[in-house]
């Protein structure tokens, strides 16, 4: 392995590991073969994503040196960015509900970012962020990027994000399993891992099947009325009906899981796997596993390990 300049050239090129212990224990048949971001060195996907934005802003001149770069995250986009701003000059203002465990803003803090937390909505629970949380969070993003004349790192609406994806995850996906690849999943937040990583994929193989993961009872994607727009799936499910990278050409159906099951599975993922994830990498196994107990029985299924277990220990996912 060679010797990088910096922390930013080892982002992606992450291990792919099968989780036959798991499927066994499930009694399903067939693989899920898991691309382990979380061992990213910011300890999620987003490291990519954060690199890719800033990188084409850099290029086609949006951002300037030295200018400060603002974004609306959840945590795992603002640590992607926080490292990928430190190392290369930019102050990096965090902007995240205080629904996200405390364990994201202590890390974006000691990686050199400034963090302001957001107010959740009257009635909203901690750990637990709705779509009307996250409208809050958006306007203090847009009022701080006008203040400051600053960059909006926007991952809902920049191609960067799902272009680190097309161009790095789905190919590293592609060329781990040697092209024996029955379906993808992933659970969903800003778009740029599932439409990057599926468009991918079926440049190579257009069969592969590729599904959107939601949060049962706020699968807004999928057609269905909100009637849980507080689940504890932190990273996506926010009831956003309309996504800039959205691609219907490339999503074969929709998934829902529940909170519960995502998390019995990020618990079954560490004790059978020694995988120590978070909440959404529960909800893609979760996914992929009911696809082999049902219509891909039997075939091999690719996921996302989105981010650490670390993220969520003062959550209730490891009380």
């Amino acid at each position: 392995m060679r010797l990088a300049s910096s922390v930013i050239e080892v982002i992606g090129d992450t291990p792919l590991v099968s989780l036959d212990r798991l499927t066994e224990a499930y009694g399903v048949e067939g693989s899920v073969v898991a691309k382990l971001d979380y061992l990213n060195p910011g300890l999620s996907k987003k490291d990519r994503a954060a690199r890719g934005v800033i990188e084409v802003a850099e290029v086609n001149g949006e951002l300037k040196p030295g200018q400060t770069v603002v974004e609306l995250t959840s945590g795992n986009m603002g640590t992607g960015l926080a490292i990928v701003c430190s190392i290369k000059g930019y102050p990096f203002v965090a902007v995240m509900s205080r629904g996200n465990s405390e364990e994201r803003a202590r890390m974006m803090r000691a990686l050199g970012a400034e963090v302001v937390l957001v107010d959740q909505v009257p009635g909203s629970e901690p750990g637990h962020v709705s779509g009307e949380d996250l409208a809050l969070v958006e306007e203090a993003a847009e009022e701080i990027t006008r203040q400051r004349s600053a960059f909006r790192a926007d991952q809902f609406e920049r191609d960067g994000n799902w272009q680190a994806h097309y161009a790095t995850t789905g190919p590293e996906i592609w060329e781990g399993t040697d092209g024996r690849l029955d379906g993808f999943v992933d659970f969903l937040g800003s778009g740029g891992t599932f439409f990057g990583v599926s468009r991918a994929l079926k440049e190579r193989n257009q069969d592969i099947q590729c599904f959107i993961v939601e949060p049962e009872g706020s699968a807004v994607l999928a057609g269905e009325t909100i009637q849980k727009p507080n689940h504890p799936i932190q990273g996506g499910g926010y009831s956003k009906r309309d996504l800039a990278f959205f691609d219907a050409s490339v999503v074969d159906g929709y998934l829902q899981i529940s909170g519960e099951h995502a998390a019995q599975v990020t618990r079954d993922l560490a004790r059978l796997e020694g995988i120590f994830a978070g909440f959404s990498a529960g909800a893609n196994v979760a996914a992929a596993l009911k696809l082999l107990e049902g219509p891909m029985g039997g075939g091999t299924i690719a996921v996302i390990i989105c981010d650490s277990g670390l993220k969520y220990l003062s959550t209730d996912l490891w009380g």
